[in-house]
């Protein structure tokens, strides 16, 4: 018989593995200490957008017409145990405030809940992002206070998803990575993930530490990689050349590949400005790190190419922002989703209101959350709206919604048809046919 499965946290990592799990035709209860949340999630409403994942809900969600039944939430600790043979934890580790370290203290509190009702064979998967080490102590946290000792075993699974993606990479992932500590913990997973495993999805079966460190490893180089083109647009500003044409050129070295190489104002999101700087503390707590001393560089070139966006605006404003009124494409940190975390696009937008312009900001779907964390910036309800008598306008998340922006269109709305392109995503010949004058970070201009 098919293990059941719960799903402990309900975020954005947890309802899109709660849903997926179902949809690979799984008995699955979730679980979360927000009843709010639980409410929402039960009619089979999400409270993040990520494209297909309500979709998803609602075909496993009961009560809803043609709905599986298979998808249930809860409060409750002790059904859960009594429920599950595999418990998914998917709770979140955010940074420490006003410290590099990531905050285990959501992970603990999960851990401790579920153990004290464990009290039959099971497994207990962290899905989270955590520091290496954490792993082993937490199997020995479970095996102290679960009625079941060392029949309540843990392994660790850490998640690849990207936002915008996060359905198709949970239901078809790149890789699977599994610590364990047993053959039958690997067991158990084969089994859960054996549609994918069908589909070829590489199947790595690590020990704890590897399995912990490949998370933040993988998104160390990604971040690396960003910050690298945006280290080279700098160059290029410098001496004349053009960032995309050399992204372009070293891109087709199959050693480097053409991914992560398109140079702007840098990354962000809940996910790899934490992640490297916790990666940097447990360096240090372990006595290793000058190894990653590079990843200080790495999120310092990242943070000055906001600052470097501001000064680009206050440039094209003739040295002064105050009463300038400036329009701004863009709050999420990337496409395709809400997520304003440390998010380059609002930053920016920020520093230009605090230093004194008029900033109005639209984002297809973001702007509900940056006005939760910057109310006192001015949102609009469209493009055409949040340009609209601006002297210049600043387009700093690449929705595909802005890249298909008629430009003559837009210059009727505008004071000024100036644009900086703050992800190099517009065609820039088209622009300037249009009669806008186009600067972008990195390239040469005319």
């Amino acid at each position: 018989m098919a293990p059941k499965i719960t799903v402990i946290g309900t975020g954005y990592l947890g309802a899109t593995h709660a849903a997926a799990m179902a949809e690979l035709g799984f008995e699955v209860l979730g679980l979360d200490v927000v009843p709010e949340k639980i409410e929402m999630l039960g009619r089979g409403d999400i409270p993040m957008y990520e494209p297909g994942l309500s979709e998803l809900l609602r075909r496993h969600v009961p009560g809803i017409p043609g709905s599986t039944g298979r998808l249930r939430f809860t409060m409750d600790w002790a059904e859960v145990a009594a429920f599950g043979d595999v418990h998914f934890i998917c709770v979140n580790t955010p940074q420490k405030h006003g410290e590099y370290a990531c905050d285990m203290s959501y992970v603990d509190a999960a851990v401790e809940s579920l153990a004290v009702h464990l009290d039959r064979p099971c497994l207990v998967v962290g899905k989270s992002t955590v520091p290496v080490g954490s792993a082993d102590r937490l199997a020995a946290r479970i095996a102290e206070l679960a009625p079941a000792g060392a029949d309540a075993e843990l392994a660790w699974n850490p998640e690849f998803l990207r936002e915008g993606f996060a359905v198709q990479d949970t239901l078809h992932p790149d890789r699977i990575v599994v610590g364990v500590r047993s053959e039958a913990a690997e067991a158990t997973l084969r089994e859960v993930y054996a549609s994918p495993i069908a589909e070829n999805s590489p199947f790595v079966v690590t020990d704890f530490a590897t399995a912990e460190l490949v998370k933040t490893s993988a998104n160390s180089f990604l971040a690396t990689k960003i910050s690298f083109i945006n280290a080279m647009a700098e160059v290029c500003e410098a001496s004349g050349g053009d960032v995309v044409k050399l992204a372009e050129a070293i891109g087709h070295d199959d050693r480097i590949g053409k991914k992560f190489l398109r140079a702007g104002i840098g990354f962000g999101g809940g996910c790899l400005p934490k992640d490297i700087r916790a990666f940097m503390a447990r360096a240090g707590e372990l006595g290793a790190d000058q190894a990653l001393t590079f990843l200080r560089e790495v999120d310092s070139i990242n943070m000055r190419r906001r600052g470097h966006m501001v000064e680009l605006a206050r440039d094209a404003l003739g040295g002064a922002l105050l009463g300038r009124r400036i329009g701004v494409l863009g709050a999420s940190f990337k496409p395709d989703s809400d997520d304003v975390r440390d998010s380059p696009a609002l930053n920016v937008a920020g520093q230009l209101h605090l230093q004194g312009a008029q900033v109005t900001v639209y984002d297809p779907k973001g702007n509900d959350n940056a006005r939760r964390i910057f109310p006192t910036l001015g949102y609009a309800d469209s493009a055409a709206e949040a340009v609209r008598g601006a002297d210049v306008v600043l387009h700093l998340t690449e929705w595909a919604e802005f890249r298909d922006l008629d430009p003559a269109a837009l210059g009727e709305e505008v004071a000024t048809r100036h644009i900086l392109d703050g992800r190099n995503a517009l065609d820039p010949d088209v622009w300037r046919k249009a009669g806008w004058t186009y600067r972008a970070l990195g390239r040469p201009t005319l």
